[in-house]
């Protein structure tokens, strides 16, 4: 059984079709690409999973339950992490402080409180010490380099314990180096059972990560399976560089 399951998923945006009939499974313990040209709805789709943005037709189904007349906190409760393209983090907490406000959504009253946050703290840094970034852990966030911020943001997205992770854009904006590092955090983390959910551009690092890789074009999907069979897709070819 999937663990997500997007059924004619359908979003307009006043004339545009940003996505239109859009089907799609995420199997348990896989490591998924979205991928498609610019304007080809991956995002939205995100959005729509996660409750950001309300749909229009379809059913997105989580776990065995339709999740999408859900909101953000409620979908994030259930077991959904989402990273965004540019990294969203607070710029006046510290590193480990950012790790801190997800868990269990207590917020910001609960992490200064001082009550029962011995271990979520030494989970913190236990995770901190995973990204190799235990370093800045009492660095403010806005101080941190774009690269340590993704993987802040990450490590944050993990403390919430999800069973999904959407990751938009891991690799966007990353040096090559960093860019193994992310790759093999993630495939650190579905190792221990986490599925990934990925919309990604550079396809090296899909075709090298993912196990599945789904494509998207106008907002409806046009090829699915294996990333060696996909990258070689007559469909496929024609959507990124034109019939």
């Amino acid at each position: 059984m999937s663990l997500l399951q997007i059924d004619k998923l359908c979003k307009r945006f006043g004339g545009v079709v940003a996505v239109d009939e859009c089907s799609l499974s995420v199997e348990p313990g896989s490591i998924t690409a979205l991928i498609g040209p610019n304007g080809s709805g991956k995002t939205t789709v995100f959005n729509l999973v996660t409750g950001f943005i309300p749909k229009d037709k379809g059913t997105v189904t989580f776990k065995s339950q339709v999740i999408d007349r859900m909101g953000p906190d409620r979908i994030y409760e259930l077991g959904i992490g989402r990273t965004f393209q540019l990294a969203r983090i607070f710029p006046r907490l510290t590193a480990l402080e950012n790790m801190l406000v997800p868990v269990r959504r207590q917020g910001l009253r609960a992490l200064f409180s001082g009550a029962g946050w011995s271990n979520e703290k030494a989970r913190a840094m236990e995770m901190l010490e995973f990204l190799e970034i235990a370093h800045v852990a009492g660095k403010l966030g806005g101080a941190l380099s774009y690269g340590q911020r993704k993987l802040l943001e990450l490590g944050a997205v993990m403390m919430a314990e999800p069973d999904l992770v959407l990751l938009d854009e891991p690799a966007g904006g990353v040096n090559p180096a960093l860019l193994d590092r992310i790759s093999a955090h993630i495939r650190k983390l579905n190792s221990r059972g986490i599925t990934f959910l990925i919309v990604e551009h550079n396809m090296g690092f899909v075709m090298n990560l993912c196990t599945d890789v789904v494509v998207l074009h106008r907002g409806r999907p046009i090829a699915s399976g294996k990333p060696e069979v996909v990258r070689e897709d007559a469909a496929v070819l024609d959507a990124y560089l034109g019939a």
